[in-house]
């Protein structure tokens, strides 16, 4: 859309489909602000943010941590990247404070929260602020001239409208710590024990599965008796107590699980979802720093299988988000 409707080329917009590139944005807007700025400065000329609340670029921004770190690994100190992100009260973590995007999304907004001047000039703010712009300072000329030069590009064929730009060599050390990363559903890559692990690690934390390893015998090993005649997990999504749904819908906040149910819902992965129901009924529940959550998501959407799973577990559509609306008012 930016580039449709603004007539300016974007980094960004709808490029999805390549998650190396969008673990270096995610990288440059979760960094810092002066290592976010040492990268933007050699690739665009202004940074777009998305705030007033809601889903907005900060209440995403956990999921960005987590792609770049899925790349530039050791950016968190686990694959969920729980230390970027918001307390309980609402206050963000250290990470998250000194992050580029939080100082853009804050700017003069909350206190003792300014963007670098010497980095970073507003130029442009929506009457409610849901946009904000800003210019970014000391761009690279350098950068800017080498991506211009078609030479630099490559084409499909000679002379062909086709061709495929690249990131300027000043990029170069920050690009050589990336480790491609390769998605589970791949399965034309070879398979990477460092990836399967990654991987695994961050479903476990996603899903709270992580536990302390079963106590052993000291003697030959082995589990104890009572450990090993442990009944089989569940293989269908429990329904929580009037009493457990009640309390749950008293916590309202912003974090990577609230994260996680959004884009299972937006991008209509049903089956991804039920298979988390299955360990983590409670997520049907969650309520995001707006109050809202996956009811209201679902029929802000038009999800109308989810919409059923959510009804048969118990979610209420009648219960307001913090400005009074109810799931029904988003259909």
């Amino acid at each position: 859309q930016i580039t449709g409707i603004g007539n300016r080329t974007t980094i960004a917009d709808g490029n999805t489909w390549n998650h190396e590139h969008i673990a270096l944005l995610g990288r440059t807007l979760t960094a810092p602000e002066k290592e976010g700025h040492r990268i933007a400065r050699h690739l665009a000329d202004y940074v777009l943010v998305w705030a007033g609340g809601g889903g907005d670029d900060v209440a995403k921004s956990p999921h960005l941590r987590r792609i770049a770190n899925s790349v530039y690994r050791g950016l968190c100190r686990e694959p969920t990247c729980r230390d970027f992100g918001f307390q309980s009260k609402g206050n963000p973590t250290v990470d998250m404070r000194k992050s580029l995007l939080y100082k853009l999304h804050s700017h003069n907004l909350v206190p003792d929260v300014q963007a670098d001047r010497n980095r970073f000039r507003e130029v442009f703010t929506t009457t409610y602020g849901k946009v904000r712009i800003y210019k970014i300072l000391s761009v690279s000329k350098e950068s800017k001239d080498w991506v211009a030069n078609p030479v630099n590009r490559v084409c499909d064929a000679p002379g062909s409208w086709m061709c495929r730009g690249q990131y300027p060599p000043a990029l170069k050390k920050v690009l050589s710590e990336k480790k491609d990363f390769k998605q589970l559903e791949d399965f034309n890559a070879k398979s990477d024990h460092d990836d399967s692990d990654y991987q695994r690690e961050y479903m476990e934390n996603v899903m709270h599965k992580k536990q302390a390893p079963r106590p052993r015998d000291s003697k030959n090993g082995q589990e104890p008796k009572e450990a090993q005649e442990q009944p089989p997990a569940r293989h269908e999504v429990v329904k929580l107590s009037d009493e457990k749904i009640e309390a749950l819908n008293q916590n309202w906040e912003n974090n990577e699980r609230t994260t996680l149910m959004w884009e299972l819902i937006s991008e209509n992965r049903l089956n991804d979802m039920v298979q988390l129901l299955y360990e983590s009924p409670d997520l049907v529940h969650l309520r995001s720093a707006d109050g809202r959550g996956p009811m209201f998501w679902a029929h802000e959407y038009g999800r109308s299988q989810f919409l059923q799973v959510f009804r048969q577990l118990g979610v209420r559509e009648d219960r307001k988000d913090a400005v009074g609306k109810t799931a029904l008012d988003m259909a």
